[in-house]
């Protein structure tokens, strides 16, 4: 990882602008509650999913420095509440609880409890990710400065 151009967070140059760009439709759908702009970006993460994961851990590694930073008090339980409330109504509700409890165990710690909650489906993290993105970085930011930010973390041209 080395540090943007903006000098504001990490980016990993070899990452493709198509995921970049991905991870952050996906962040500003859960921001914008858009159901419509989340089901055009899914099948878009799903074709480079270990990328988009990738991408999306070090997105949200960032929003959490970033609320540290400011002061702002985010505690796991602030996390949990914050995921399922994200993503109430914007999933069907299988996969809005499978999420909801994937996070829930991975904010305790309990990976393998993770784990078994997603059945082995790597979009279950891809929604924790990016839930948690739009919910932490609007405890921080505001929306259009959410969005703003993210393409300059991730190296994207406004």
């Amino acid at each position: 990882m080395t540090e943007n151009p903006g000098g504001e967070g990490p980016s990993a140059p070899d990452v493709p602008d198509h995921v970049k760009r991905t991870v952050v439709d996906l962040i500003a759908a859960y921001a914008d509650r858009n159901r419509d702009e989340l089901e055009r970006a899914v099948p878009r993460a799903a074709d480079a999913i270990d990328e988009v994961l990738s991408e999306l851990r070090v997105v949200a590694a960032f929003l959490s420095r970033r609320v540290q930073a400011t002061g702002v008090v985010w505690k796991p339980a602030d996390s949990r509440e914050a995921v399922a409330r994200t993503v109430a109504e914007m999933l069907p509700p299988e996969l809005e609880f499978a999420v909801s409890t994937a996070w829930e165990a991975h904010t305790v710690g309990e990976e393998e409890a993770a784990e078994r909650l997603t059945n082995g489906d790597p979009m279950v993290y891809v929604h924790m990710l990016a839930a948690f993105g739009a919910a932490i970085g609007l405890a921080v930011y505001k929306r259009a400065e959410l969005i703003s930010t993210l393409r300059q973390v991730t190296g994207l041209a406004e």
